[in-house]
């Protein structure tokens, strides 16, 4: 059974419609520039009307944010062998989501990471990202290590995974083998 067959259909049109928005987005960010395209016509675009646009996405930044990632990475981060520990297991989640990027795929998310460090109203969009990350992944740990969700070294482990995703980041395109590198740098103890 995939995960589609779990979702309901209501989930799957707020999905569909999102990403119909998303894909708008970026189809006028490419023709007209980010400056110069409008949620007006982004939601035209996307055959929704701008408060549609709205209950998916805060502002025009938050477009660049890629959130679709997380729900699979951390869904093949439980499913990860549960003889890896914490980090390697999430370092296998990654290599298994970035392996699955089709060449079109990857060509549009790099297009999306450049942009989105470029400008300086993404930013704000993009540290409620890192926040929401930090949560999501301290929720995963609990669930994986069968540990309560308010276990602040959950949230400190979570923090630091997030803070190799940042600094393997910033200002440059994604790289799986940067992130992955990373990862494995923290996993050893920081071995400096």
């Amino acid at each position: 059974m995939s995960a589609n067959d779990d979702m309901g259909l209501r989930e799957r049109k707020k999905r569909r419609t999102r990403e119909a928005v998303r894909l708008a987005a970026f189809e006028l960010f490419q023709k007209n520039g980010y400056p110069n395209t409008t949620i007006e016509q982004i939601a035209e675009v996307a055959d929704v009307s701008p408060r549609t646009f709205f209950r998916y996405f805060p502002n025009k930044a938050a477009l660049l944010i890629p959130d679709q990632l997380m729900e699979p990475i951390i869904e093949l981060f439980l499913a990860a062998p549960p003889e890896l520990r914490p980090i390697a297991a999430y370092r296998h989640a990654l290599e298994q989501v970035f392996s699955g990027m089709a060449g079109a795929e990857w060509g549009e998310e790099m297009a999306r990471q450049q942009l989105l460090y470029k400008l300086p109203e993404a930013a704000a969009a993009l540290y409620n990202e890192y926040i929401h990350t930090i949560e999501l992944i301290t929720e995963a740990l609990a669930t994986r290590l069968n540990r309560p969700a308010d276990d602040p070294q959950l949230r400190i482990t979570a923090g630091a995974m997030t803070g190799v995703m940042m600094a393997a980041l910033h200002g440059t395109p994604m790289s799986p083998d940067t992130l992955i590198r990373g990862l494995e740098f923290l996993d050893a103890g920081l071995p400096l």
